[in-house]
């Protein structure tokens, strides 16, 4: 275990195994109550699971609305992490959108992006502040496991499914994000999506080579892992 000053996140400390653990809880209750919530014939949307939905989608914007605007505020305020240009801050808008209609096309932004990058998220978090209950570490992970926790109730427990026709969507929509903030990063001096560079502190890119090749490697890794996640839904 990493030693840090008191109050100072560490990976995989006792702050960062409460979270994984809360992830596991909370993936464990949301996938029964989406099967149950199959209320219509076929396995259709009923009254409940659309309420619910609904409600899990106002309490993802009242925490993400909430953590944007404190992030913002003079003190907080930085460019290099203030902007909401991360695709994690992307995908907690899909997820928003897909609990509240149900669409397809919303979720599988955050079939993909929620159980990918926001995994790799939570298991390796580039967190640069103070450990719980800093508004730092509870915005991160409050983000992360939001986003992680709908794809698994929209995809086991309501039965919603991936398509190949979705992965292209998927990666033509995050080839669109991955271009636009790597113009702007070069243009502002940042580096949102670590596209630029690699993070400051251990991450899952430190095993792919210097930049640019493992944005090159990172992009293939998720091409492969997106089609892995694919094939299971389509194999009939």
């Amino acid at each position: 275990m990493p030693l840090t000053a008191a109050g100072e996140f560490a990976v995989y400390g006792p702050s960062h195994w409460a979270a994984l653990g809360l992830f596991a809880a909370g993936c464990a209750a949301l996938v029964p109550l989406g099967r149950a919530q199959r209320t219509e014939p076929g396995g259709g949307f009923g009254e409940q699971a659309r309420g619910f939905s609904r409600a899990y989608a106002l309490a993802i914007a009242y925490v993400m609305i909430g953590t944007q605007v404190y992030s913002l505020l003079p003190g907080q305020w930085r460019i290099g992490g203030s902007l909401p240009l991360q695709l994690c801050d992307l995908a907690w808008l899909t997820a928003v959108g897909a609990l509240w209609t149900l669409g397809h096309r919303w979720f599988t932004l955050t079939y993909y992006w929620g159980l990918t990058l926001s995994v790799q998220g939570l298991l390796t978090p580039a967190l640069h502040g103070g450990d719980y209950p800093d508004i730092d570490y509870l915005g991160f992970f409050g983000m992360h496991l939001m986003i992680v926790w709908a794809a698994v109730y929209l995809t086991w427990g309501l039965g919603m499914r991936p398509g190949w026709r979705d992965y292209r969507f998927a990666v033509a929509a995050t080839l669109v994000w991955a271009v636009a903030t790597f113009v702007f990063n070069l243009i502002a001096g940042t580096n949102y999506g670590y596209l630029n560079e690699k993070p400051g502190s251990a991450s899952i890119l430190d095993v792919l080579g210097p930049w640019p090749w493992y944005v090159l490697v990172e992009t293939l890794v998720i091409l492969a892992g997106w089609a892995l996640i694919t094939w299971p839904w389509t194999r009939r």
